[in-house]
């Protein structure tokens, strides 16, 4: 079975955010949804070493939706089957069916679902599954300026650029198996990073 995902490399991201108005403006999202999030990573401070001072400091960025995982735990819980998996590995919602009981928000690591209290249902990414059906890239990877977003199958995307699936703030990938390949920036592994934008990037509700 096919297997799409995204790739991200963290070593170009800018942080500039147009991944994430272009998914906005292309899903037409409401004030306060984000479906791509864009994470704002910092740590480390600075220490005395003699009459000297050095630091450590490091900053990188993270942008995110929802992962389309290969054990989508949002479908698992969903008590309407609203929620289902494509034959191509795209996870999406019925809204015909969703009643808005969040089950999928509250149980998704990733924060992918979001309540739209317009409508009473849930929303989320659905990698642009129109402009996939046309042989198109989802809005985000054509719109990012550094080409830090990719597309396309899971494994053709490991063997093209490498990467893991793992980088702060990121859960444990064994929970759900995230269709996401991931280029760490050289900072990803120094210790105590948190992200500094929480409100920005904190799911609607």
């Amino acid at each position: 079975m096919k297997r799409l995902a995204f790739y991200f490399d963290s070593a170009s991201c800018s942080g500039c955010k147009t991944c994430q108005m272009a998914c906005k403006d292309k899903n037409d999202l409401a004030i306060g949804q984000l479906w791509r999030r864009v994470y704002e990573v910092t740590g480390g401070g600075w220490k005395q070493a003699g009459p000297a001072w050095k630091h450590d400091v490091f900053a990188y960025n993270l942008s995110m939706s929802c992962n389309h995982c290969a054990d989508p735990i949002c479908a698992r819980n969903c008590p309407t089957r609203a929620l289902w998996k494509r034959d191509d590995g795209i996870v999406q919602i019925d809204q015909d069916l969703c009643i808005g009981c969040k089950y999928c928000a509250w149980v998704c690591p990733y924060g992918a679902p979001q309540f739209n209290p317009e409508k009473g249902v849930m929303g989320k990414c659905d990698l642009c599954a129109d402009y996939v059906d046309e042989g198109k890239n989802p809005s985000c990877v054509d719109a990012c300026p550094m080409r830090a977003l990719d597309f396309g199958d899971y494994d053709e995307l490991l063997e093209k650029h490498g990467g893991s699936d793992h980088i702060y703030p990121l859960p444990d990938n064994s929970l759900t198996e995230p269709s996401l390949c991931i280029k760490a920036h050289k900072n990803a592994g120094n210790p105590n990073p948190c992200v500094v934008n929480v409100e920005e990037v904190k799911r609607a509700q």
